[in-house]
């Protein structure tokens, strides 16, 4: 049972609150799946932050978002953690939509301090009174954004407190034992009860501020001297730590404090990640995003089998051995892209930027420069974030970067966030960009090979997440082919969506109709002439594609058909619209949006129909 006034419970309930907590999270994420280690390792901060504020009106920023189980229970959905990240359930991130305490969507990382700098300044515009917060940590800090706004919100004077969750995936260890002494002598309660008389005392008389400006810098002096972490405070913060995160009475006093003063606080707090479940604290790494699990010894309920990530990595570490110039380049997903062998095996070629998918796009064109092949292999959904790079640094000079675009398409569990639906268009919309689309393993592992020995450009291979369906054959590498014939409607699907078109044609030839499949090995190149001349044979043209309306590969034929005063095709595009998708099983979500083949079946009927 949660209690209902959070600001109202003892110490001892405090700990005992965070008890039950873990043992929640822990118990439902073994059955959902989940962001596990990391929503662990903030157990305590998250249960001082509600005992100090009040989170339907005070605004909570998390960055990264998995870090928000704790604070999900702690708002009425407790009983709905069953549904984490199925379809029509709980998010796994923050969503504004499912809670009012949910400040800020948070799929991403990296903007927290920004987003909750923008809330404090509009805060002070329109004369309002609310605390604002960004909880940073769990890899954020390794985004450059984070150090903009930290940048920002130190000098801008603001009301703003940003607990840094360091657990080691970011900030390095303050260094000296005085150093160490003196930030435990700045933090007891005596000093800090002190800290706040004296400003009080001094600030009522104009000689009373001269003194406390000539005894700060005095004692700045000293701390200078001693003290080697000083970089937020030089960028203006007022620095509180580092403490133990995991003591909850410690934090709700440091807090409550923090949210007396009136400028920039920064509270570094130190934390393990995977706190209380021994084998997340074994292995953070792998309980960071798991499956369902037995939560008695953290063992996987099912075990998966290879998936388009390990090909990858492994057609990977094949090309390296053969080639001394192939290099592997990600960011912070090493074992999510398929590159742990890789990294086990070539450390001296494997580069981890962590989540900095700009540098790591802008540090490959260096690479390409002086004649390395840079691999990158990034999610689409994160690497969005590199589009000024691919356009500044790689293509305006040609240079032979290729792009392993994990996650393209629908992702499932993660939502909308996280879900790969705009790769297709925006790396189109770079000039000499080559885009390649794998249905099967081997086709990966051809296109790799071909993207990194033959293509002098830059060339992005973009693949989904999970296994290969029924089509497991190498139609290609570039062009398009024809890979079922029929007379009535002529389906062009690319990737894995050649599964959907294939179960559409069959359900079709059930029906009477019979449906030409044609596969599109490459969408840039793309093969307008092989489309035309199928859909001039059957008068109808039905486009299936795992990516939004807009700049889909489907409007980029019909543009090309009318440009040639090609007539007499009915065209049909079939792809997600105009809209974000929810979370959701892959197979669920294609379902939902009309892209499965039972769905293209019925259009395709439609356009027979009315054709």
């Amino acid at each position: 049972m949660i209690p209902e006034h959070l600001n109202e419970i003892t110490d001892l309930q405090a700990r005992m609150l965070c008890d039950r907590l873990r043992e929640r999270i822990v118990d439902s994420v073994s059955r959902t799946g989940g962001h596990l280690a990391s929503s662990l390792g903030v157990v305590e901060a998250t249960v001082a932050i509600h005992r100090v504020f009040d989170l339907d009106t005070d605004r909570l920023v998390f960055d990264v978002g998995h870090q928000c189980y704790a604070h999900k229970i702690l708002t009425q959905r407790d009983g709905q953690m069953d549904s984490l990240r199925k379809l029509g359930g709980l998010s796994g991130f923050p969503k504004p939509r499912e809670h009012r305490s949910d400040a800020f969507i948070a799929g991403h990382a990296s903007n927290a301090v920004s987003v909750a700098l923008g809330m404090a300044r509009a805060r002070t515009i329109c004369g309002e009174d609310y605390s604002v917060l960004a909880i940073l940590g769990d890899g954020a800090m390794t985004g450059g954004l984070a150090y903009e706004g930290l940048s920002d919100a130190g000098q801008s004077g603001e009301q703003l407190v940003v607990i840094l969750n360091d657990n080691g995936m970011s900030i390095t260890k303050n260094v000296g034992g005085m150093a160490r002494h003196l930030a435990q002598q700045r933090l007891k309660p005596q000093y800090l009860q002190f800290k706040k008389v004296y400003r009080r005392m001094t600030g009522a008389t104009a000689a009373g501020r001269g003194l406390y400006r000539i005894t700060h810098k005095a004692k700045q002096a000293v701390k200078n001297a001693v003290l080697h972490c000083s970089m937020f405070e030089d960028m203006g913060f007022t620095y509180l730590g580092p403490v133990d995160g995991h003591d909850v009475n410690y934090l709700t006093r440091l807090l409550r404090y923090a949210k007396e003063l009136n400028c920039p606080v920064l509270l570094h707090i130190k934390t393990v990640k995977g706190k209380g479940y021994s084998p997340a604290e074994r292995e953070p790494d792998r309980f960071h995003g798991v499956g369902p699990f037995h939560k008695e010894d953290g063992t996987p309920l099912d075990s998966h089998g290879e998936t388009f990530s390990s090909v990858f990595g492994q057609t990977m570490c094949q090309l390296a051995s053969e080639r001394q110039e192939v290099c592997a380049i990600t960011a912070a997903m090493r074992s999510g892209t398929g590159l742990d062998g890789f990294a086990a095996e070539y450390p001296d070629r494997f580069f981890d930027v962590g989540i900095a998918e700009g540098h790591a796009i802008a540090m490959a064109a260096g690479m390409a420069k002086q004649r390395v092949v840079p691999v990158a292999a990034i999610y689409s959904t994160f690497l969005q974030r590199a589009y000024d790079m691919l356009i500044h640094d790689v293509a305006i000079q040609g240079l032979h970067v290729v792009l392993g675009v994990d996650r393209a398409g629908l992702s499932g569990e993660d939502g909308e966030t996280h879900h790969g639906v705009f790769d297709a268009a925006y790396l189109n919309s770079v000039p000499g960009m080559k885009i390649y689309c794998p249905a099967s393993f081997d086709e990966l592992r051809a296109m790799l090979r071909y993207a990194v020995e033959k293509v002098r450009g830059p060339v992005a291979v973009r693949y989904p997440k999970g296994g290969e369906g029924e089509f497991r054959a190498l139609c290609g590498i570039e062009g398009a082919g024809i890979i079922r014939p029929g007379g009535d409607v002529t389906i062009a699907a690319y990737g894995t969506m050649v599964n959907e078109a294939l179960a559409a044609a069959r359900l079709l030839e059930e029906k009477g109709v019979s449906a030409q499949v044609v596969k599109l090995n490459s969408i840039a190149p793309l093969d307008v002439d092989t489309v035309a001349s199928c859909a001039g044979i059957t008068g109808r043209l039905m486009v299936v594609e795992e990516c939004v309306d807009a700049g889909c590969v489907g409007r980029r034929i019909a543009g090309e058909l009318a440009l040639r005063g090609i007539s007499g095709v009915r065209l049909s595009l079939v792809n997600l619209g105009d809209r974000f998708v929810q979370q959701g099983t892959v197979a669920e979500l294609r379902q939902l949006c009309g892209i499965d083949g039972a769905s293209i079946c019925r259009r395709a009927l439609e356009v027979v129909e009315h054709g």
